[in-house]
């Protein structure tokens, strides 16, 4: 799936259409926080199957029950349709 680069209007509007997310460093971030270890590896694991699906992978961490994912896209230099799709497809994940 080719990744289409954001354009600067559509970065703009970010905020609106993804209000748990904000921009840092160019790249979408959100942290999330889990009951426990188990609870936010298993979230890990189920994104890890749709990033997969997708052909775009996250930039994340976790630590106990915190997972921090960053998105961006590598091959475009920087946020593309990809990024916004992922995130859209976590947030319905996370609920």
């Amino acid at each position: 799936m080719a990744a289409v680069p954001l354009t600067a209007d559509q970065i703009a509007a970010l905020p609106q259409q993804c209000p748990n997310w904000s921009l840092v460093g160019g790249k979408l971030r959100r942290e999330l926080r889990f009951a426990d270890f188990v609870e936010a590896f298993g979230f890990m694991a189920r994104v890890a199957l749709i990033a997969e699906a997708m052909g775009h992978h996250p930039e994340w961490s976790n630590v106990w029950n915190r997972v921090t994912i960053e998105l961006t896209t590598h091959d475009t230099g920087g946020l593309s349709d990809l990024d916004l799709q992922l995130a859209q497809r976590i947030d319905d994940l996370a609920g």
